[in-house]
């Protein structure tokens, strides 16, 4: 097996790391302790990296993105991954691909618009109530006519307040199934603006401070027919379809923030002394990089080699789930242990150390759980053995 980059691979590693370090690093400290960023900013780097090539580059080159592959997809949204989370997604950002399975019409009126930078999608699943269990979701929509009629509340939206439109997830009804009834679930596009579809401020998080969550509420909010994404009752088949690799998007950018942060406590170990030599030599350091640059690697290989097999054609549901899993323990590891070497000085806001370390938090919890990841894999394992 080839291990190593290609040329075009690793142009994008190097444009991309240099983008970040130049246009997104500088703005972290005032994103970190405003948690707001501003839309001046927002315009102004975004048009920076339109110019560079950067922007939507998780998209096909037939709708203008730069029609990346999986794996140099992963890579570049490695490098992206070492900022900021919210000057990384909202200033280079991806429209999300579930836009894809739009039909002509809908791509004008919400892809397009995306590419272009003109607004931003939002994606609107969880609920108070259902979280992990999708089908446990009470927000409903019930047609009336040729209409549909929705209900109901959603909430840690991401960047709603921004976006022109929200992608929703909603129970459309119900069917029998061998294990009993359950929800059947559509999706639907709908824009800000529309009656009865009011957007909320979420709340604070400790993670990702300027990457804000919304609340969503909707009351007899009416669509019409054309607003339906894919097919009606077939939510599921849609989000499935085009959000699989979500969870390596994921495991990608916690790998950037793990390098970023083993780096820092590289440096640091070389540098600093203590008892008359740099704590790199004292094993009680040392034996923490030896683990640190270990667990990274081990992540990297297992999100990579998901991300070669799913533009193979052979990734499966547990190999997206052992990647998530691995990187996103991995980076709490890190980040803790690279704290520990700077001692007091990692928890100060001078250094990014104990931005990593929070934001590391979130990670294991949204786009599945680490216990839903769990699951997955040993689902796999189980049922390969007739269990």
């Amino acid at each position: 097996m080839n291990f190593g980059l290609t040329d075009e691979q690793r142009l994008i590693v190097e444009t991309t790391r240099a983008f970040v370090e130049t246009e997104l690093y500088p703005h972290e400290m005032e994103v970190e302790r405003t948690g707001h960023l501003r839309m001046e900013l927002i315009r102004e780097i975004q048009q920076k990296a339109i110019a560079a090539g950067l922007y939507a580059a998780n998209m096909p080159e037939e709708v203008g993105g730069a029609g990346l592959d999986t794996l140099t997809w992963l890579l570049y949204e490695k490098e992206l991954g070492r900022a900021n989370y919210a000057l990384h997604w909202t200033c280079v950002a991806r429209p999300s691909n579930i836009l894809l399975a739009g039909t002509p019409e809908q791509r004008e009126k919400y892809l397009y618009p995306c590419m272009r930078g003109e607004t931003w999608d939002c994606l609107a699943m969880t609920e108070p109530g259902a979280g992990s269990d999708l089908r446990g979701m009470k927000a409903t929509a019930v047609q009336d006519g040729t209409d549909w009629v929705l209900n109901g509340t959603k909430h840690f939206i991401s960047h709603a307040d921004i976006a022109g439109f929200a992608i929703v997830f909603m129970a459309s009804g119900e069917e029998e199934t061998p294990r009993g009834r359950r929800k059947k679930i559509t999706a639907f596009f709908v824009d800000k603006g529309t009656p009865g579809f009011t957007v909320r401020d979420g709340y604070r998080n400790v993670s990702h401070r300027g990457y804000t969550n919304a609340i969503l509420e909707f009351d007899d909010c009416r669509l019409p027919a054309s607003q339906v994404l894919g097919e009606v009752h077939k939510g599921f088949d849609v989000a499935s379809s085009w959000l699989g690799a979500t969870r390596l998007q994921v495991a990608a950018t916690c790998l950037g923030r793990a390098e970023r942060a083993l780096g820092l406590a590289i440096d640091y170990a070389a540098s600093r002394e203590q008892f008359g030599q740099q704590i790199g030599k004292f094993q009680g350091v040392s034996f923490k990089l030896a683990d640190m640059a270990t667990e990274l690697k081990a992540a990297n290989l297992l999100t990579m080699e998901a991300g070669w097999k799913y533009d193979a054609g052979t990734v499966t549901d547990e190999d997206m789930a052992m990647a998530k899993l691995k990187a996103t323990e991995m980076l709490a590891f890190v980040a803790d242990e690279a704290i520990q070497i700077h001692g007091g000085m990692g928890l100060m806001d001078d250094l990014p150390l104990e931005r990593i370390w929070r934001d590391a938090r979130v990670e294991r919890i949204w786009e599945g759980t680490s216990e839903i990841q769990r699951h997955i894999i040993s689902r796999a394992l189980l049922r390969a053995v007739g269990g």
